[in-house]
């Protein structure tokens, strides 16, 4: 890749574009496919149009770096009580009108990503904080592609996994380079309607469920998804059941599911936060469509918040909030009747507990 060292931003060219017959060049990262002038930016902000090709401007810049649980991405399958090393950058391909990360993911000025490091620097920072995994979190990493992959082959070298938390809205041809340099990802599915990707999201829903339906059948990334229940625009019983059938259908029964509770935010301050029963019953009504993974999340639920065996129904990791309180795994097995449990495990959990840890590089 060329490297442009610019005034104030670190750029690159990039790939994923064409010129069109009027003269434009379509990005084609993900399914917007941004038409744009010279001098334009996209839809995401840091990917645009100069000298006659796209570049990413946020190339090795970040809003911050934390180590978090990762249990909170939410991945209750992958590497459990381990830590993981957070990081973003500006700007989002989504236009959610209930983001709880607005202040990165809608950000216009470059000059909120004040910490800089490169994908070597992240590697090395990992490991040296005993980080089993890098997270590309916070806002979407389908829009810093390059930087996420350029860090993910680093990281990949010093023995550290790598992690997407995304909204999934990719197009097919990158998705196969992006999620071949994932181990695990969580998507966020954020409804099963496409009125509500059109109206809260800008975006749409079938290009979701394809980077899903991808990732679950045609690639080893360990997945997991989300689902944040708005009350009035999600959370029906007939869309959840519709949903978890779908799951079932066409990703598989061990899908682990998470339903996470929504606070007012953003651009939807007035409306209501989910009432816990709400969440309590998706669970049930994903689990009784045969779903054998389903967890509650954002809320006091240590029921919701812990993993029983398909098969005899005992309890194998307890969890109070993002803390391993209890483990009965031996082997991925369960410990009682020796069922094979989904997922990514160590032969013990980790420690990391429920602390998050801002850290500063270079």
């Amino acid at each position: 890749m060329k490297h442009v060292d610019l005034s104030d931003a670190s750029i690159i060219a990039v790939e994923h574009w064409h010129k069109l017959e009027n003269g434009l060049i379509q990005c084609d990262l993900c399914p917007r496919e941004c038409q744009l002038h010279e001098n334009q930016r996209g839809f995401c902000f840091v990917r645009g149009r100069k000298d006659d090709q796209i570049w990413l401007t946020s190339y090795g810049r970040s809003s911050g770096f934390c180590i978090d649980p990762i249990e909170k991405k939410p991945l209750n399958h992958f590497l459990p009580g381990s830590s993981v090393l957070s990081f973003g950058t500006a700007g989002c391909n989504l236009a959610c009108k209930f983001c709880q990360n607005w202040d990165m993911s809608k950000a216009r000025n470059m000059d909120r990503l004040l910490d800089q490091a490169s994908p070597q620097m992240l590697a090395e920072a990992a490991k040296k904080h005993y980080c089993d995994s890098v997270a590309y979190t916070y806002n979407d990493p389908v829009i810093f592609y390059e930087y996420a992959i350029d860090t993910a082959q680093a990281c990949r070298e010093q023995g550290i996994k790598n992690i997407a938390v995304t909204a999934g809205y990719i197009s097919e041809k990158p998705r196969e380079t992006f999620f071949e340099a994932m181990d695990a990802t969580n998507i966020d599915l954020k409804a099963f309607n496409e009125r509500f990707y059109q109206k809260l999201t800008g975006a749409k829903l079938q290009p979701v469920l394809d980077t899903i339906e991808y990732v679950a059948n045609e690639t080893d990334t360990w997945l997991e998804l989300t689902t944040l229940l708005i009350p009035g625009e999600n959370d029906s019983e007939k869309e959840i059941a519709e949903m978890s059938e779908w799951i079932m259908e066409h990703c598989g029964d061990e899908v682990p599911l998470h339903f996470t509770k929504y606070h007012p935010d953003y651009r939807m301050m007035n409306n209501p936060e989910t009432p816990i029963e709400t969440i309590e019953k998706a669970r049930k009504i994903a689990m009784k469509a045969g779903l054998k993974y389903v967890y509650t999340g954002n809320v006091l639920d240590f029921e919701g918040q812990a993993t029983y065996c398909p098969n005899c129904g005992k309890k194998v990791i307890e969890r109070k909030y993002y803390e391993i309180t209890d483990w009965q795994l031996q082997d991925s097995c369960c410990a009682h009747c020796n069922t094979p449990i989904a997922g990514v495990f160590k032969q013990q959990p980790g420690n990391w507990g429920n602390k998050c840890l801002p850290i500063r590089l270079g």
